[in-house]
Order: structure tokens, then sequence, then C-alpha cells
């Protein structure tokens, strides 16, 4: 297993560097950072491969509408460049909250326009002619009735590190994983509980892998949560750091009949706490929602605990199929924290 952390998406970036840059050093594998309507990702990617030797860098996630997707493809070309090929671009399609809210594009499509974002992202670091693309959502060049007719097709100028940067798609609906497990090298689901991995994904995996292509390989897993070791009721109490988190994705990322949160806490079996979240958080009661988080969930979607327990959360991830463990420290101490991690695994 791999370990990997997600930075938040507030606080300061120089600190959170220098955090990874002691991290690496002991184990610390990918750093995941996110982007949503806070900074921009791509430069604090930037800036930590200036500051590191090793770790991965990976965009997690850049959403696929808010950039073209050759920009895509070239602002992960040039990271690959910086890091030496330490690149890992996660994409995700959001959602129509800050999709149309933020940025002001229609929410359409979202499966088709992130499969097609994909193909040409691989097309334009392969580099083999120039790019020309006729897909259901882009079109390249664009045809002459949408615009001047005096686009042509273009090949990107610099020489890409790899012809191939790994690319983890952000997915959580039966589609958007079975997608995710035939055209991606990489899963970065959110708030994954492994023994209910199965239940809810399973089909979608099987049926992804039946059209995945053998030069992927095996799909990588990158999930967790929060991390810390200890006994008694104050490690226990770590676990109530996340009801924020979970009450704002839950009760509040989309409106009462799309949320996409809410409908995996219900597939995972906490259909009336989900809805009761959501009437809170929908209502201001922002303090309420967290509260009303199961502690059954939060427990199970993260590794707070004695040793003895999170060992065994980390085997239930290991046997759900993570391939990378994607945790917070949560310690006065996280480099031996996370040194701690590494031995166990």
């Amino acid at each position: 297993m791999r370990i990997a952390m997600p930075l938040q998406y507030s606080g300061d970036l120089r600190s959170a560097a220098q955090q990874v840059a002691e991290l690496e050093k002991v184990g610390l594998d990918t750093a995941w950072v996110a982007e949503a309507y806070g900074f921009d990702g791509p430069t604090s990617l930037g800036y930590l491969a200036a500051r590191t030797e090793r770790v991965r860098l990976g965009a997690g996630i850049l959403p696929v509408y808010s950039r073209t997707p050759t920009l895509i493809a070239q602002t992960a070309a040039g990271l690959d460049q910086l890091s030496d090929g330490r690149a890992v671009l996660g994409l995700g399609a959001s959602g129509p909250q800050v999709i149309e809210g933020w940025h002001g594009v229609p929410y359409r499509r979202p499966l088709a326009r992130t499969r097609e974002t994909v193909d040409i992202c691989r097309r334009v670091w392969a580099r083999e002619e120039r790019l020309t693309y006729d897909g259901s959502v882009f079109t390249l060049p664009l045809p002459a009735a949408q615009g001047t007719g005096l686009g042509k097709p273009l090949k990107i100028i610099n020489h890409p590190v790899r012809p191939r940067v790994p690319i983890y798609l952000a997915a959580l609906g039966h589609k958007n994983v079975a997608m995710t497990a035939e055209i991606a090298e990489g899963w970065l689901p959110f708030l994954f509980l492994p023994e209910k991995a199965d239940e809810v994904w399973g089909d979608a995996l099987a049926e992804g892998f039946a059209k995945r292509p053998a030069e992927l390989g095996p799909l990588e897993i990158s999930a967790g949560g929060m991390l810390a070791v200890g006994e008694g009721e104050e490690t226990r109490q770590l676990l109530d750091l996340a009801r924020p988190m979970v009450a704002l994705y839950v009760g509040g990322m989309g409106a009462k009949e799309r949320n996409f949160y809410a409908d995996l806490a219900a597939r995972y079996g906490y259909g009336a706490e989900a809805e009761r979240i959501q009437e809170l958080y929908l209502a201001g009661r922002k303090e309420e929602a967290a509260a009303a988080v199961p502690h059954e969930l939060l427990e199970l979607t993260n590794l707070v605990g004695p040793e003895s327990f999170v060992r065994e959360r980390i085997e239930a991830m290991r046997a759900a199929g993570v391939t990378e463990l994607s945790v917070v420290p949560l310690s006065d101490d996280p480099v031996r924290l996370v040194e701690r991690l590494r031995g166990w695994l």
C-alpha cells in the first residue's frame, strides 16, 4: 500500500508544503491537492514540485468543467516536467452547485465530458499527430459554424516527460464508477466504507473491468480518512472533527433532490440520517446537521482509535481493494505517526 495525504482546502500552503517535504522522508507517497472553490490546485502543485523530491503530486481534483481538456493536458504535462515525472491527474465532474454556481457553466453530460477529456489528454501527451477530435461534447478544431472557421489542428509544443500521466477519477454513481474502472488508472472514492464497497460498487466495477484495456493494469484505489492512534475517549472524540465536513457534503453539496453524497450515505444504510442532515443543513442549522452525522459512519470511514482497531481498519481497506491509504494525520507529531503507519503496511 502507498500512503497519501490530502492537503486541506484552507490553511497556509507554505506550512503544508513543509509538512509534505518532511513526510516524504518517512514514507509519504502521494500528496493530493484539492481545488473546489478555494485557491486553484495547479499553483499549489507547482510549489510542491519545487519543495519535494520523491512524493507524487496529485490534482485531487480538477473539475472537467472549469478548464478545456487541452488546458488540463497542458497543466498536467507542465507539472510532470517540473516534478521529473511525479504528476498524477485527478479529475471529476464536481457537482451542479459548484459548476453552475461558481463557474457559471451548465452541468450537462458529466460522463461524456469526463470520458472525452481523458481521451483528449492522452492524445495530447502522446504527441503522435496534430490534435483533431470528433466527440459528442468536444470537436477540435472548432467547426466553422461555431466560430471564425480559422481554427487548425495543433500539437503541443513541448515534448511531455511521459506519454501517459496517470489519471484518477473521482466517482460515486454506478455509471461513473463503471467508466472509471474501464478507462482510468485510479479511482478516488469519497467516504469509502470498505465493508460496503462490494455491495455498493461491485456491479459497477465488474461492468467497467469487463471493458478495461490490459495496458491500463489493475485499478488503483486511493481512499482512507483521518488517522489517529490512541486509547480512551480523547482519541475517540477526534472523530467529531469530521462531522462538519460530512455534514457539508451530505447536507449541503447539492439540492435536496440531487445530492450525490446523500445518495451514497443512503446506499450505505443511513438513508434516514442523510435526510435529516440535509433538512438541518439546508435550513441553516449546520451545527445540528453535524451532530446528526452517525458516529458509526465516522468510525468506519476513518482510522481513529487504539492501534488494534486502526490496523483492523487498514486491513479492511486492503481487502476492499484499496492500494493507497489516504490519511489526514491527527497528531502533534504527524511525521512520527506516518512513519508508524508505514511500519504497519
